[in-house]
């Protein structure tokens, strides 16, 4: 009768185990799941990345063109803020 123990539980523990393997929170169809699920979350985060950059890009291209525009209408128009005081110097 002894014999038959050790046996029947290395086996109950290979089936739990194996259980486990199929079934249990770290489970092969589990964890095939989260990494397609973190696939997916990589990829919309690049996405985002590019987004964010293509708006901060925006955003740096419509400051510098308020300035550019600025730097143009005080040279060739003789435009001046208020407060300021335009003085022209001849040549």
């Amino acid at each position: 009768m002894g014999n038959r123990i050790v046996p029947a539980a290395l086996i109950a523990l290979l089936v739990i185990l194996h259980g486990q393997l199929w079934f249990g929170r770290g489970s092969v169809p589990n964890v095939s799941r989260l990494v397609r699920q973190l696939d997916e979350q990589q990829l919309s985060n690049m996405n985002a990345a590019r987004f964010n950059e293509r708006l901060a890009a925006e955003i740096s291209d419509l400051r510098e063109g308020l300035e550019i525009v600025e730097e143009r209408a005080r040279a060739e128009l003789g435009m001046v803020k208020a407060n300021e005081i335009y003085v022209q110097i001849a040549r």
